[in-house]
């Protein structure tokens, strides 16, 4: 099992995924928006989307939980 952070302060901009979708390392799972810039948070490994834990329009901030991927 694998916990995707937010690495830094932003707004989700979209959620690319859903529970239940297959994902292999390197997929988007999110793209967020910081200072005008869109920034992809990826897959770490190859599993399945278990949780989603943001939706788009929140403001995320530094290591907060955005996926889980089983």
């Amino acid at each position: 099992m694998a916990e995707i952070h937010a690495e830094m302060v932003a707004n989700v901009w979209k959620v690319v995924v859903k529970e239940g979708d297959q994902v292999s390392e390197g997929d988007t799972l999110v793209i967020l928006e910081s200072m005008k810039m869109e920034i992809p948070v990826l897959a770490e490994d190859d599993g399945v989307v278990a949780q989603i834990k943001v939706n788009e329009g929140d403001v995320i901030q530094e290591g907060d939980l955005i996926a889980v991927i089983e």
